[in-house]
């Protein structure tokens, strides 16, 4: 019953993420208007024939928004979580897998950072630069991003270096860091994968908020900023806040009904 559950979230999941994806691979193509076009005579105009979705403040068109921000949103969640992957990965990882006090150093490490509130963090970081672009919304991210893999992967190589296969490995000569990467890593993929999915959510709604509070890069345009701007309309064109808000909050379900299929499939101790 379980597993059905699981598998009925995963359907429902990856048609959300589907189309996140489809937006954001195709969405500035396909978008009607440039997204950056501000039209002061058409600002906050309902949905009609030529603007599916309305307008925003300052007449831009809400759907064209939509598509680019999308864009924005795969970027920067896809960039963050490949770089706090690897980078939690090898540090959790091979830090269990040597022992002794690089463990003992990575463990305090990782309490440290996760002790920080990572939103406040983020800010810190944003704010020291003057024109934040992508670049500096995803080391902001990853400052604090690769700390659930570095657990993720502490705790899947402390399960597995002592298995049969990994000692056979070590009887046949191969060296540790052989080993680590060729044995051990390769079978802690499976819930370092369902944390990726789980973390791509995230990582949506991390740059939404940071676009809400005016530190997105400046020259894209952003779910978050679109929220902003409805925010400040929410009696005269309550639309706004609405479609920016469901777009985030579908995209950000869509990952984590993903995750939860995902762990029932890849990782055997969840299996029922």
């Amino acid at each position: 019953m379980a597993r059905a559950r699981l598998a009925g979230r995963a359907l429902v999941g990856a048609p959300l993420v589907a189309v996140f994806a489809l937006a954001a691979l195709a969405g500035p193509w396909v978008a009607p208007y440039d997204p950056r076009a501000v039209d002061l005579s058409e600002e906050l105009c309902p949905p009609s024939f030529a603007h599916w979705l309305g307008t925003a403040d300052n007449g831009v068109d809400v759907l064209s928004v939509l598509l680019d921000g999308a864009r924005l949103a795969g970027t920067v969640s896809a960039l963050t979580v490949a770089l706090s992957l690897v980078l939690g990965a090898l540090l959790g990882g091979g830090a269990a897998y040597a022992g002794g006090y690089l463990a003992h150093l990575v463990a305090r490490l990782t309490d440290g950072v996760q002790a920080l509130p990572a939103l406040l963090l983020n800010l810190a970081v944003l704010a020291l630069a003057a024109r934040p672009g992508v670049a500096h919304m995803v080391v902001a991210l990853c400052l604090t991003g690769w700390v659930p893999y570095a657990r993720v992967a502490r705790a899947e190589v402390l399960r597995l270096r002592e298995r049969e296969f990994v000692q056979a490995a070590r009887a046949l000569g191969a060296s540790p860091a052989r080993v680590f990467l060729r044995h051990v890593l390769p079978n802690a993929l499976g819930p370092l994968v369902v944390q990726a999915t789980f973390g791509l959510g995230g990582a949506v709604l991390a740059e939404a908020s940071l676009s809400y509070l005016g530190l997105g890069p400046g020259a894209a345009a952003s779910w978050g900023a679109l929220l902003d701007q409805g925010t400040a309309h929410l009696l005269r064109a309550p639309r706004l806040a609405f479609t920016a808000g469901t777009a985030i909050a579908l995209t950000v379900l869509g990952f984590n009904l993903l995750g939860d299929g995902l762990r029932d499939r890849l990782d055997p101790r969840e299996r029922h």
